[in-house]
């Protein structure tokens, strides 16, 4: 068990300077790196999956809080706009962490993929004359705020992340730039986690007996609170490195970062998709 601690701890640091430094979550990072290590231990693949995106969320709860917290130090958190996207967040978890729980992803995962990797190219090589300013004229009306909140709460459950390479770019193409994107983004993981996590706790007591049976120690729904434990505790110490980090890079440089890790993801959501495999065979 020992050396399974100290990967959940290396997966935490990782995604914690992620977290703070693009104000994502990390669960780009944590779901599949967890899903390898359930694997290893046992952990029956009828909840591989759901187990590795359920502990992922509860564990963004805690990095959501550390980004915030210093992204707010800078001033970098637009309260209004959050106040407005919250309730949306919320409801689109719960319902993202139901469908979830009874859904196989893998279209869903082709589909998000293509999209994380299209953003990417698009902040990458198209201009934003408003890169270094924010312009909030171009903020849609307050109800469809909370519809976009919606929307991202949605899909971010279900993959089990905080919303980030969702939310960035799109308060970016919305006139916030990229420092008060990033920060506004890391607030919006909050809720995100909150809500997706109390919906897998829940939704995993359902679970058929014979699967229960077949799962180690520590799991409480489709929570993992070993794992939960350890990684929250490493990301919650290097989001802060993260976030330092974001404000000390020019607007330019963190916009093309950030697209760079759209361009990876995007790759890899879509090549790691058994329906990609199904396809090429």
């Amino acid at each position: 068990m020992d050396i399974f601690i100290l990967y959940y701890l290396a997966a935490g640091a990782f995604a914690g300077i992620l977290a703070g430094l693009f104000g994502i979550g990390g669960g780009m990072i944590i779901v599949p790196a967890l899903i390898y290590i359930f694997k290893a231990q046992g952990v029956p693949e009828a909840a591989l999956t759901h187990i590795g995106i359920g502990t992922s969320l509860a564990t963004i709860i805690v990095t959501s809080i550390s980004s915030l917290r210093a992204h707010n130090s800078k001033g970098a958190v637009n309260w209004s706009l959050w106040k407005r996207m919250a309730p949306g967040l919320v409801i689109g978890s719960l319902i993202g962490a139901g469908i979830a729980s009874v859904i196989n992803g893998n279209s869903l995962q082709v589909i998000i993929g293509i999209g994380a990797f299209l953003v990417g190219l698009k902040m990458l090589f198209m201009k934003n004359k408003a890169l270094e300013e924010n312009d909030f004229s171009k903020l849609p009306s307050p109800v469809w705020q909370t519809g976009l909140g919606g929307f991202i709460g949605f899909i971010s459950a279900i993959f089990g992340i905080g919303g980030g390479t969702l939310t960035v770019p799109l308060l970016s193409n919305y006139g916030l730039k990229i420092q008060n994107a990033v920060g506004t983004s890391a607030a919006c993981g909050l809720p995100i986690a909150s809500a997706g996590a109390i919906g897998f706790l829940f939704f995993g007591q359902f679970v058929d007996q014979s699967v229960k049976e077949s799962l180690p120690n520590g799991v409480l729904g489709f929570i993992h609170i070993y794992a939960f434990i350890c990684v929250s505790l490493a990301s919650f110490f290097t989001a802060r490195i993260g976030a330092k980090i974001a404000h000390k890079l020019t607007a330019v440089t963190l916009k093309k970062a950030f697209a760079i890790l759209l361009l990876i993801v995007g790759i890899k959501l879509v090549l790691n998709s058994d329906s990609f495999t199904i396809l090429l065979s």
